[in-house]
């Protein structure tokens, strides 16, 4: 049975209920319902009930390029995310910017003249000593924390559940002298996203190694769960999701080591119920590639090649002269046949005005009339389905 969201008056999170109780409560005027920035519908109270909690945790299961989220309770299973991270987007657009730098630094420097009178930016500092987080992997780890956030408004957590995975780096590059380990960024994310979290709620790190009965692949099979190991592109539940509520239920049920007069060994302990539970996709806007290019643009200046006519066209932007932003979510109309996504460009001439419409994966639905689009909610930058 599927549950849905309950907070307070004053924006408290309470504990979930039946979705037939919720929509009775909306109908007496008790409540009204709201939807979250993850598309998860939920109700406001608008009279005093009691606050008492149970334990509400969730757990993440970090990736390059996937994340899977879980919220779990001791009975009931309430909801369930697959993340499509930015990581070869941003990736992607950080090359790009180092390669139109290192073209205009070029361009800047007059090499007729001797070394030291070339027009050289002074060095401000020790590029090669850096304690920072890969742009790639802090966007990923960004929209992960991103969510959270949100459940965290209207679920009453009490833990957040984070599988830490190891990472080495090639002995041969980045070596210390003393212990020979390298630098891995992703282990930085992780440690990274581990102390932005624990700002939301306490946070237990889970090894993704772990071999004492206690790790995500024993907990999976200790509750029957199924994980599709071998589509793990594929966005539904069994790719990794199913490792988000494995974790989380970690929280509820332990192997531990079990002792007693004539025997010993290690037992499961506590209880915990895998129900349904609603499914998200999320991902931010035109994360998902398509072809050679990412489909969403910001505002730049222009293309970077000319046309025939030798005018550079402008390219991208956010804003629509109908009244939409790039990311609206907004309901078109086209021969009878209603669809649904998000604004993703427009095109303005004398012969044609038309809005682009795209779906969560940022593949182009269709070009509609501007009169017969109608704006369901403005952009909150992240795309659901």
């Amino acid at each position: 049975m599927i549950r849905v969201p309950v907070v307070s008056q004053d924006a408290k999170p309470l504990m979930p209920t039946k979705s037939s109780r919720a929509r009775r409560w909306v109908k007496e005027g008790k409540a009204v319902g709201k939807w979250s920035d993850v598309g998860i519908y939920y109700v406001q109270l608008l009279v005093p009930k009691g606050e008492e909690t149970q334990p509400v945790v969730v757990g993440l299961d970090p990736g390059k390029s996937y994340a899977g989220i879980g919220v779990q309770s001791a009975q009931f299973t309430l909801a369930r995310f697959h993340l499509i991270l930015p990581f070869g987007r941003v990736k992607q657009r950080m090359e790009q910017r180092r390669m139109l730098r290192r073209s205009r630094r070029s361009r800047r420097i007059n090499r007729k003249v001797s070394f030291k009178l070339r027009n050289h930016r002074q060095v401000r500092f020790n590029n090669r000593k850096q304690s920072k987080v890969p742009p790639s992997i802090k966007a990923s780890r960004q929209l992960e924390l991103r969510v959270v956030r949100e459940l965290s408004k209207i679920f009453p957590l009490t833990a957040i559940v984070y599988e830490r995975v190891k990472a080495d780096v090639d002995r041969t590059k980045r070596k210390s002298a003393k212990s020979g380990k390298g630098f891995s960024p992703v282990m930085s994310g992780q440690n990274w996203a581990i102390a932005q979290m624990e700002t939301i709620a306490p946070v237990l790190v889970r090894e993704g190694w772990q071999k004492n009965g206690n790790g995500t692949s024993q907990i999976r099979k200790h509750l029957g769960l199924v994980k599709d190991k071998e589509n793990k592109g594929e966005a539904k539940p069994e790719t990794h999701a199913v490792d988000g509520v494995a974790l989380a239920c970690g929280f509820f049920v332990q192997y531990s080591r079990h002792i007693t007069s004539n025997t010993q060994g290690y037992l499961w302990r506590g209880n915990v119920q895998i129900t349904d539970s609603v499914f998200r996709i999320v991902t931010r806007l035109g994360a998902v590639k398509r072809g050679k290019e990412y489909g969403f643009f910001r505002r730049q200046l222009h293309f970077l090649v000319p046309d025939k006519s030798g005018i550079r066209k402008r390219k991208g932007g956010t804003v629509t002269p109908f009244g939409f932003r790039v990311g609206d979510l907004v309901k078109a109309t086209k021969k009878e046949q209603q669809f649904v996504g998000y604004i993703g460009g427009f095109t303005c001439t004398d012969k044609s005005k038309n809005v682009s419409i795209y779906d969560y994966s940022w593949k182009r639905i269709g070009q509609f009339t501007p009169s017969k689009v109608k704006l369901l909610r403005r952009s909150n930058r992240l795309c659901l389905a």
